[in-house]
């Protein structure tokens, strides 16, 4: 079913809607301190030199959190990736697991867990207020980064009209995570996992980062979802690095260790270093071996090509 034609109001709203649009690419393009005199903070920039992240959920079946903790900083990673977990954790308990992060020489590098999808009416979704719920989390777990999903297709708009949903909401995310000094993410999601996921490819993803046009709007390339769906891996990055914010690993089929299924990792990673990649990588599978084990394997066989 497709939108119905707009006139009137309507298409006011959507004049306005544009000049606004035309205005946040404008910010976008300013100088530091103009953004600085309008409320924006360009986001820090990434540490030089590839790190890895394992994201928590995919070993917190095998093991309690502080465990899974321990894994990940025993197999040699600097972060790690949480889904929402800190939802529910108290005053005390966030103080005490940033305590522990510490001790283990490991930071949060990213965090999901917004539910409402930016490619979502704002009126229906409640994007704007659960990002900026999320976005305070963020601070508090001293993470510089947060992932966000787009939600569902919606029947009653064509799809280049939710497109446009997503690209203005992202627009606003980019302004209230640059007040916070903060970086966002998009990630899709492959269409055997989520048949009525909206973005479902990195191609997609690209080009709504790229009408964005903000500095800390950027892809989480999972490479085990394109796989499933699109495949292609090595050009799309090729053609798109300089809008990719973080990398998801896994192997096709069953989400296990790299070199566990049909993805080359090894060329993957090559033409990571080959295009001077040098943002975080973070494993997120299932291990069907030791963890630490696994995990170590995994780093390893990464950092021996990509530094």
């Amino acid at each position: 079913m497709t939108a119905p034609a707009r006139s009137g109001p309507v298409r006011q709203d959507m004049v306005r809607a544009k000049i606004t649009r035309m205005n946040r690419r404008d910010l976008c393009k300013l100088g530091t301190a103009a953004l600085l005199s309008r409320g924006w903070a360009q986001p820090a920039p990434p540490a030089r030199g590839v790190r890895f992240s394992f994201m928590l959920w995919a070993l917190e079946k095998q093991a309690p959190f502080d465990r899974c903790l321990e894994i990940v900083s025993q197999a040699g990673y600097q972060g790690v990736e949480l889904v929402g977990e800190f939802h529910d954790w108290s005053a005390e308990d966030r103080r005490r697991y940033l305590a522990r992060l510490r001790s283990l020489n490991l930071v949060i590098d990213s965090i999901s867990g917004v539910k409402a999808g930016f490619a979502l009416p704002v009126e229906t979704s409640g994007f704007p207020s659960q990002l900026a719920a999320h976005l305070q989390s963020a601070v508090e777990l001293n993470c510089p980064q947060v992932i966000l999903l787009s939600g569902k297709r919606l029947p009653m708009f064509t799809p280049e009209a939710q497109r446009q949903i997503a690209v203005n909401n992202l627009e606003r995310a980019a302004e209230m995570a640059a007040q916070k000094n903060l970086e966002v993410v998009i990630e899709p999601i492959d269409l055997l996992e989520d048949p009525t996921i909206f973005l479902a490819s990195v191609s997609d993803a690209f080009e709504i980062v790229k009408a964005v046009g903000a500095p800390n709007v950027k892809v989480l390339y999972d490479l085990y979802h394109e796989q499933r769906s699109f495949g292609n891996l090595i050009e799309k990055l090729e053609q798109n690095i300089a809008q990719v914010g973080l990398i998801h690993v896994a192997d096709v089929p069953g989400r296990h260790e790299p070199g566990t299924g049909e993805i080359d990792y090894p060329n993957i990673y090559r033409k990571l270093a080959e295009l001077h990649y040098d943002r975080w990588i973070a494993m997120e599978y299932y291990p069907t071996t030791d963890p630490v084990q696994s995990l170590t394997k995994s780093r390893t066989a990464a950092q021996r090509i990509v530094r």
